[in-house]
């Protein structure tokens, strides 16, 4: 029999999957904001906005303009809220995504200064415009990053909310805050999980922070046979499966922004549970598609993501 031609590299270019990443990224570093604000204004109501502001954020020197900009107009909403998303990356830049306890105290110094930074600028931000979507689901980042607490980042999360009720981003933000590494719980964590999902249209991404929140219950566990005895749980797998059928597998899904980050958990948490089956589905969906998260929770992100692919494709 002939042999199968060897699958395809796993793509981890934000751009291959939205292209309009990487025309962002160019008009920015060519401070064409004109474009950049033209396009970000333009976007349909309801869009994810905190998807253009991250790859605003991550294009190195983007601050010095914004800087310039913010004094020269300080009630520039956009402005202050890119600028602000940018301290915000600085920061996490400086601080990285260690646990707390390998993490120097001059580090945690200079994350918190970003972050202060950052804190007021989106305090501006949405206070001239309360329904920024954009801004206050960064105000949940630097809510955690500042340890405000978790009443702190739910009042911030409501009022989110109460303009963008389905926003993934910030749902995600909050589901970070609400797990135990951040003084959260994980009934907390599953229960908000779960109620994001039931309260989104159904096929939304909403569903992926149901597989989210398993990723990190399983991941703080450490113990390698006390991970594969959690997985293996007939519940854990049954509220996957609901999941990713209410989101990713739904008929009405249509890959809206960080729809290859929440596909990516399914074939994981399926790969890691031993359902090759159901890993096979999301692989076949993503094609080469890939990103950091949920891959780099399983080690080397390239190496993790083209063995589970293998195996599952092989199998499934």
């Amino acid at each position: 029999m002939p042999t199968a031609a060897p699958l395809p590299p796993p793509d981890f270019q934000l751009a291959s999957a939205f292209p309009e990443a990487a025309w962002l990224e160019q008009a920015a570093a060519a401070n064409d904001w004109a474009a950049v604000r033209q396009y970000v204004d333009g976007l349909p109501h309801g869009t994810n906005r905190s998807f253009a502001f991250g790859v605003l954020a991550d294009v190195p020197g983007v601050e010095q303009p914004l800087r310039e900009f913010v004094a020269a107009v300080p009630t520039d909403v956009f402005a202050l809220t890119l600028l602000g998303t940018r301290e915000v990356r600085l920061g996490w830049d400086v601080r990285t995504s260690a646990r707390a306890e390998h993490v120097s105290r001059e580090q945690f110094a200079q994350f918190h200064a970003y972050l202060r930074r950052a804190e007021q600028l989106l305090i501006r931000a949405t206070a001239l415009d309360p329904s920024h979507d954009a801004a206050w689901s960064e105000r949940l980042n630097t809510a955690r990053g500042l340890q405000l607490g978790q009443n702190e980042a739910r009042r911030r999360y409501d009022r989110l909310a109460a303009y963008h009720p389905s926003h993934f981003s910030g749902q995600s933000r909050l589901l970070q805050q609400l797990c135990p590494k951040w003084s959260g719980s994980w009934e907390a964590a599953h229960g908000f999980a779960r109620e994001c999902m039931l309260n989104a249209p159904e096929g939304a991404l909403n569903g992926g922070l149901v597989a989210e929140a398993h990723l990190e219950h399983w991941l703080d566990l450490r113990d390698k046979e006390k991970r594969t005895e959690y997985l293996r749980q007939a519940y854990v797998r049954s509220e996957l499966t609901e999941a990713a059928q209410r989101s990713v597998l739904h008929p009405a899904f249509q890959r809206p922004y960080g729809w290859v980050s929440v596909q990516g958990a399914f074939a994981a948490l399926f790969s890691l549970i031993g359902d090759t089956e159901s890993a096979a589905v999301h692989f076949r969906a993503m094609g080469n598609l890939a990103s950091e998260f949920p891959w780099e929770y399983l080690g080397d992100p390239v190496e993790a993501f083209t063995r589970h692919r293998a195996a599952a494709l092989a199998r499934g």
